[in-house]
């Protein structure tokens, strides 16, 4: 099946380059992936349309109401089971096991990994939070994941799951050009999560600077090699974590971990 998103928000006109443009929008166009919007403000009967009230105890702000947002999730939980028709998968576990997404401060770190995961599971319900945030009882019963983009805050939880939603789907099988592409991403796990080597195209000489002469060369093991060295150079110079982590699983080879100590000797000798 193709990869369904599902997003419970205020405002699912956020939501329409996904659709209209770029990577993500001609996947969308052959039904790759697709989107679902679900505005809260449409299960609230009031004139008002209101999805928020003041909190107990007092505070600035306003919190979104947990019943809207339940009516909403439950709507889209009724519209994944009944579009879940691979005969490999039977409807009722395919929702009990769709993963509901809040984004939030709390959330734990999104990463590459987790695009990959939201693929390989068929996507998810994202939970679109604004105001002071949502009741927390919504939260305990119906949120199984909290993702954050990183420490700061921003004015709800669409561009978020903006960001994180094209992540995942420029990863579907046949969304990219080529597949290869997305297997050289920084942090991809054949690139062992290292960030990726810098890259050049025509002019060779652009004002002044020269297009690297190993790029040129033809010989594809120097190619490789050199920008093997420089994802670790810049992963050690800008992203240190990730040297660590690739240590941790024992992805660098003898030759990577000489280059990197040439590069602290150099470092050292610098300072």
């Amino acid at each position: 099946m193709p990869m369904r998103i599902d997003v419970l928000t205020l405002f699912p006109s956020f939501f329409t380059p996904l659709i209209e443009s770029g990577v993500t929008g001609r996947a969308h166009h052959k039904s790759l992936w697709s989107l679902h919007c679900w505005d809260p403000r449409q299960y609230v009967r009031n004139v008002h349309r209101t999805v928020d009230d003041r909190p107990y105890g007092g505070g600035p702000g306003m919190v979104m109401l947990a019943e809207p947002l339940q009516a909403a999730l439950k709507d889209a939980q009724a519209a994944r089971q009944a579009d879940a028709s691979t005969p490999a998968v039977e409807p009722a576990a395919s929702l009990a096991t769709t993963p509901v997404i809040l984004l939030s401060p709390s959330g734990e770190r999104f990463t590459q990994r987790h695009a990959h995961a939201l693929v390989a599971t068929g996507g998810a319900i994202f939970v679109c939070g604004r105001y002071e945030g949502i009741d927390q009882r919504f939260i305990d019963q119906h949120v199984t994941h909290e993702y954050s983009l990183g420490d700061f805050v921003l004015s709800g939880g669409e561009v978020a799951a903006m960001a994180m939603i094209d992540s995942a789907a420029r990863l579907v099988p046949g969304a990219l050009h080529s597949d290869q592409s997305a297997a050289q991403d920084s942090f991809h796990e054949s690139n062992d999560g290292l960030l990726d080597s810098p890259h050049y195209t025509r002019p060779e000489d652009w004002q002044g600077q020269a297009v690297p002469e190993v790029l040129l060369s033809g010989n594809h093991r120097l190619i490789e090699r050199w920008r093997r060295e420089q994802a670790l150079k810049l992963s050690w110079q800008r992203r240190p974590d990730l040297i660590h982590a690739a240590r941790q699983q024992q992805r660098l080879s003898a030759q990577d971990e000489a280059y990197l100590q040439r590069l602290m000797s150099a470092k050292t000798i610098e300072l």
